[in-house]
């Protein structure tokens, strides 16, 4: 694993790869435009706290590009939040919404700081302190944020209750991933779980593999990495590795992935679950599995990792786990990889359904969330089997940024350039 890797870099290079398979009629000088953020905020915060002193946190906002609507993404609460993390987070997340065609830009925000420091009243102020510089740039039909890593349901109430009283309005649709009670969406909490499982399902069934019978390892056991992990195994597969920040568990029977999430609930870790072996992070990228699901942070695999990789094929779950090299690696040896802006999609998804219902102030089921989500997730990866076969294209990821940068450019190039 590669914590020298630059995540920006990254994009930008992901960005020329599919480049070179797009029509000579797309002009370069658009191309650097989808390269680069239209603006990034960054600002001090200097919050109260519980002993009577003060703290100062840096945080950012990173609208990349709204040609499509409005800058869509997540806000984190992280020590290593970075400016081109937060800058390479927002540009994929342009790519992401145009890949499931969803009207939405790209952004995205985050705070360096690590919230298990801090008490509840600390990270709420910190949350409305935020959210006050926030306020300018953050609107219904603006900017949306929504959770990201650390943050949830209580966080996106803050901001919401903070913007809406400093602007005297009734405003729901200008932050998702809220509480049901605060205007929240059902099937919320599950999406970014089940369309990596709805991911998984359609590349198993185009590689004409059962999902029934695939073993299953998942890096990071958060959110995302539990869910997939329980919606996989309620289709057959067998989960049989496991893990988060403190190390991994393994049993080649197979773990029972709602007793484990239950057991990290309990003890805050995977790490000592009865029955199973302790394993790294590492040993579990490298696994004999059919399925390798890696929903930690980015570049959780570069090059040098990717040579023992031994997964059969790889759902993104994280935002840019692979690097480029690793991206290399893995094409030249066959392993097929759904790539993250359409594997973890189902979050903005399902973010932009709760949206349509504040905006509608009309409620839809669960059933209905799930429904239209797996609708927009299926047409979505068909779309990149028909760009991969039709241009014989090397991989779903070049395929994913050709469809979503022709989207984008489309937009563009039909909303004409002011001068």
């Amino acid at each position: 694993m590669s914590s020298d890797e630059n995540p920006f870099e990254n994009l930008q290079e992901q960005i020329d790869d599919a480049a070179s398979y797009l029509p000579s009629s797309v002009n370069t000088d658009v191309l650097t435009r989808l390269k680069n953020p239209e603006r990034v905020l960054e600002t001090n915060l200097t919050v109260d706290m519980d002993d009577g002193g003060l703290e100062t946190f840096t945080a950012y906002r990173s609208q990349f590009n709204g040609d499509r609507g409005p800058y869509k993404g997540g806000i984190r609460y992280h020590p290593g939040v970075t400016r081109d993390e937060v800058k390479a987070l927002s540009g994929w997340m342009v790519y992401k919404c145009a890949v499931v065609d969803i009207p939405y830009g790209g952004g995205k925000g985050g705070i360096v700081v690590d919230p298990s420091e801090y008490s509840a009243d600390e990270l709420e102020r910190l949350t409305r302190s935020f959210a006050t510089e926030l306020r300018p740039l953050i609107g219904e039909d603006r900017d949306i944020p929504a959770p990201d890593v650390n943050t949830g349901q209580r966080e996106m109430n803050w901001i919401k209750s903070t913007y809406e009283t400093l602007e005297n309005t009734t405003a729901p649709g200008v932050i998702t991933g809220k509480s049901i009670e605060n205007g929240g969406s059902e099937g919320r909490v599950e999406a970014t779980g089940r369309s990596v499982m709805l991911a998984a399902r359609e590349v198993f069934d185009y590689l004409g593999k059962d999902i029934e019978d695939a073993t299953v390892a998942v890096q990071g056991y958060g959110n995302a990495g539990s869910i997939a992990a329980r919606l996989l195994a309620d289709l057959g597969a067998t989960v049989v590795a496991v893990s988060d920040s403190s190390g991994g568990i393994h049993d080649a029977d197979g773990l029972d992935p709602r007793a484990v999430k239950e057991f990290k609930t309990e003890t805050g870790t995977v790490s000592d679950y009865e029955g199973a072996d302790a394993i790294t992070n590492e040993d579990l990228l490298t696994l004999d599995v059919d399925l390798l699901v890696p929903a930690a942070l980015e570049n959780a695999i570069d090059g040098d990792l990717a040579t023992d990789v031994r997964a059969d094929a790889i759902v993104e779950a994280a935002n840019g786990p692979l690097t480029p090299d690793a991206d290399d690696v893995l094409q030249e040896r066959d392993v097929t990889v759904v790539p993250d802006i359409l594997a973890n999609a189902g979050g903005v998804t399902v973010s932009y359904f709760e949206w349509v219902q504040n905006r509608q102030r009309f409620s839809w089921s669960e059933e209905r969330v799930n429904d239209e989500l797996e609708t927009v997730i299926v047409d979505a990866f068909d779309d990149l089997v028909d760009a991969k076969e039709s241009l014989d294209l090397p991989s779903f990821r070049v395929a994913a940024y050709v469809v979503g940068i022709r989207r984008v450019v489309d937009a563009y190039t039909g909303n004409g350039n002011w001068p």
